[in-house]
């Protein structure tokens, strides 16, 4: 009698949708943007977002057919730009050899199959994860780029806004600690413009965290806090330090580029403070695959499919996203560094 093959596709995964669906379950990479939730996405149906800009506020208007009747604009005080989303493809490969050999106890070749399939996916939702953190830290900078590293775009150059910064001035003991950060926090709430928030956090690099933390002003206050708000003997309490209204976080984010060079998603000695808790600043547009069957259909965060080679030699499996963060008020985001 001969045994019967399960096929490892039939559970699902085997068509585009299913696929798609698949990947998008998968267990999340957490990034510490996607922890914090701080971008949330939203599908469009074309492959580029048109913004408006009035008052330094940026306004996402949605994108038409050629012919479709146009959204109109007040002229006052307003400028327009079409930005076209960002293809990011990423493709892998199974070949016979990788699951060539004996199966395990119990498990079939096409089980094998299905357990590579899924790491597999798994890498790959990853790679996208930390694409898409990349993307979004910059843009909350005001910045978009690419893979390369490459800048795309400056918001505040294309609106034609200037970016707020604060300088810490860590080098003179006497700074007034608390001053610098009723600055930043009057900054981001004059920035608002109507949104509203419930609190202001800053991510930092580690060398502006230390010299945060070991100022004359603030020396004290850190000593009481990691005395009394964790047990320094056994917690690690250099990661976070709320002072005078805003939670300072030291992040070390770093991401390898398409190129090879590693980059630090926040500058060395440099930080940037922005509202947590706003309703419609902080986007991540997502346009639709870049496939004829999904045209004009709503943007997804992640898409996948695979193809059987016709000689049944490989499996291509084949991801890609179309994303473009956005930072509706740029000038909410303060930049925090230090002149000396």
């Amino acid at each position: 009698m001969n045994a019967i093959i399960r096929n490892p596709f039939d559970a699902g995964g085997y068509s585009l949708a299913e696929m798609t669906q698949a990947i998008n379950f998968l267990p999340i990479l957490w990034t510490r943007l996607g922890e914090m939730g701080l971008f949330a996405f939203e599908g469009v149906t074309q492959r580029t977002v048109i913004i408006e800009q009035g008052d330094g506020a940026l306004n996402v208007l949605p994108s038409v057919p050629l012919g479709a009747p146009a959204t109109v604009a007040s002229r006052q005080g307003r400028s327009m730009r079409s930005f076209v989303l960002p293809w990011i493809p990423h493709d892998d490969k199974i070949l016979a050899a990788d699951i060539q050999g004996v199966p395990a106890f119990g498990a079939s070749g096409a089980d094998q199959l299905a357990a590579l399939m899924l790491r597999k996916l798994t890498l790959i939702r990853r790679k996208h994860a930390q694409t898409r953190e990349y993307m979004e830290m910059n843009a909350l900078r005001g910045i978009a780029k690419d893979g390369a590293g490459t800048t795309l775009f400056n918001y505040f150059t294309e609106f034609g806004l200037a970016q707020i910064a604060t300088d810490f001035v860590f080098g003179t003991t006497t700074t007034n600690i608390q001053g610098k950060v009723r600055e930043v926090m009057r900054a981001v709430e004059d920035n608002l413009l109507g949104e509203s928030m419930t609190s202001i956090h800053a991510l930092v690099s580690p060398l502006f965290f230390d010299r945060l933390i070991s100022h004359a002003v603030t020396q004290e206050a850190y000593k009481f806090y990691s005395a009394t708000g964790a047990q320094p003997l056994r917690q690690d309490v250099r990661r976070s330090f709320p002072f005078a209204g805003i939670l300072f976080e030291e992040y070390r984010g770093t991401v390898t580029l398409s190129t090879g060079a590693a980059e630090l998603l926040i500058p060395a000695g440099e930080g940037i403070a922005f509202p947590i808790g706003t309703i419609d600043t902080f986007t991540t547009y997502g346009g639709p695959a870049n496939l004829i069957s999904l045209a004009n259909t709503i943007g997804l965060p992640l898409y996948a499919r695979q193809l059987m080679d016709e000689k049944d030699r490989w499996i291509d499996i084949m991801s890609e996203a179309s994303i473009l963060p956005v930072n509706k008020r740029p000038r909410a985001a303060i930049r925090l560094f230090s002149s000396n």
